[in-house]
């Protein structure tokens, strides 16, 4: 019995390790989140490419709509050049298969060959898909 009782509080904190290791959905969403606006700013469009889904949806603070790819190419052609993005706030639901983020941040760039610099709000919505997570909506609203 001694043996059965070592043998299963061994398993048990095994189990309790190698769970603690793993980062929770939570915490997966809003690390892709803030690796997404580091790859806008650094504009690594293979990486962005992979994270967004292909029906993905842009709503911009302006009221301008995006798809995935009208994003890319904004990026690539300087149409839309993120300087800088300081995330102050994150906090995510997950439910089966979906995550909502919420997050708040100063973002900073060119647009069209004008500066902007503002405070955002911001909505992603993120689908799992095999293991992997898809930004497929995102919503933002000046502050």
């Amino acid at each position: 019995m001694k043996k059965l009782c070592l043998f299963t509080f061994a398993i048990f904190q095994l189990s309790n390790l190698a769970f603690a290791q793993r980062p929770n959905q939570e915490q997966q969403v809003i690390q892709l989140s803030k690796r997404k606006f580091e790859w806008l700013v650094t504009k690594n469009i293979d990486s962005l490419k992979m994270i967004l889904d292909d029906q993905a949806k842009y709503v911009h603070s302006n009221g301008w709509i995006q798809t995935k790819q009208e994003v890319l190419d904004d990026v690539v052609s300087g149409k839309l050049d993120y300087r800088e993005v300081i995330v102050s706030e994150a906090n995510v639901r997950v439910y089966p298969g979906l995550a909502i983020l919420l997050g708040k941040g100063k973002f900073s760039g060119i647009v069209n060959a004008n500066l902007f610099s503002m405070e955002l709000l911001y909505t992603e919505v993120y689908v799992k898909k095999g293991e992997k997570w898809l930004l497929t909506s995102r919503h933002a609203n000046r502050m």
